[in-house]
């Protein structure tokens, strides 16, 4: 796994939350000049901020959702744009967790994701395949199958 030095590294934790009955939780963002997509819950790392304790902050930001986010169950260092413009190279660890209900508050929300997160929304992992917008990762549902068959 090499890391693209000219880009600022961008450190995030990701959350792959599933309710009772196994659907993944999604977040679209409208950002103006770009198609429509969906991401997981996280977010980058404050400085000095382990990845975990970003998936226990993030997790209770977007959510409120109060847990252990677990272990890291994946990683992946993908080159983007942020939706504020600027590209970079991502670190992006990745934590699975079950939750209770699939009621969530979004009153944790910044003000740059209250104007671009526009929608939240439970998909099966069916869904997640067929989706006609993008998804991120793309591979998300296999990342859940393979989880969920351990």
């Amino acid at each position: 796994m090499s890391l693209n030095a000219a880009l600022r590294l961008r450190r995030a934790a990701r959350l792959i939350v599933l309710d009772p009955e196994g659907r993944a939780l999604m977040f679209r963002y409208d950002v103006p000049g770009r198609p429509p997509f969906w991401v997981t819950a996280g977010g980058e790392c404050e400085p000095g901020e382990s990845f975990e304790d970003a998936a226990r902050r993030e997790l209770f930001e977007e959510t409120g959702i109060m847990a252990d986010p677990g272990p890291q169950i994946a990683r992946m260092t993908p080159e983007f744009v942020t939706v504020e413009g600027e590209p970079v190279q991502a670190d992006e660890r990745f934590y699975f967790i079950r939750v209770a209900t699939a009621a969530i508050d979004t009153s944790g929300h910044t003000a740059l994701e209250q104007a671009l997160m526009t929608r939240h929304r439970w998909f099966t992992l069916d869904e997640l395949g067929d989706w006609p917008e993008a998804v991120f990762p793309a591979n998300l549902g296999d990342m859940i199958k393979s989880r969920i068959a351990t």
